[in-house]
C-alpha cells in the first residue's frame, strides 16, 4: 500500500501547486480580484509542505513529481479550462507517468 500513498501524496502536491499558480493567473490574465493571491499563496505553502512529506531523497521526489504534475496539468486543462486533451497530450502524460513510476518504484541499490 505504500505505492498508493505515494501516488496520492503526489496528486495532492500537484493539485496544491496548480491551484497556487492558477489563482494568480486569474488575477493577472483574467482581471479577477487581487484577493485571489491570498489563497494562492496559502496553496503554494501547502505545496511546499506536502513535498517535504515524501520519504525519499528530495531530488528523486522532485524528478518523479514532475511526471505526476504533467498528468495533473493535463487533467486540469480538461476539467477546469474545458479544453479536451489531444492524443499527444495523453501520450506525453503517459510517458511522464511511466518515468515517475520508474524513478519512485524501482529497486533502490546502494
Amino acid at each position: 500500500m505504500p505505492e498508493a500513498k505515494t501516488i496520492g501524496l503526489f496528486i495532492l502536491t500537484a493539485l496544491a501547486e496548480i491551484i497556487g499558480c492558477y489563482l494568480p493567473y486569474l488575477w493577472l490574465r483574467e482581471g479577477k480580484t487581487i484577493w485571489l493571491l491570498v489563497p494562492g499563496a496559502l496553496s503554494l505553502a501547502i505545496f511546499a509542505w506536502l513535498l517535504s512529506l515524501h520519504p525519499t531523497a528530495a531530488g528523486r521526489v522532485y524528478a518523479a513529481y514532475g511526471g505526476v504534475y504533467i498528468g495533473m496539468a493535463i487533467l486540469w486543462l480538461w476539467l477546469v479550462d474545458g479544453v479536451k486533451p489531444t492524443h499527444w497530450d495523453l501520450a506525453g502524460s503517459a510517458i511522464a507517468m511511466l518515468g515517475m513510476a520508474i524513478i519512485i518504484f524501482a529497486p533502490k541499490g546502494s
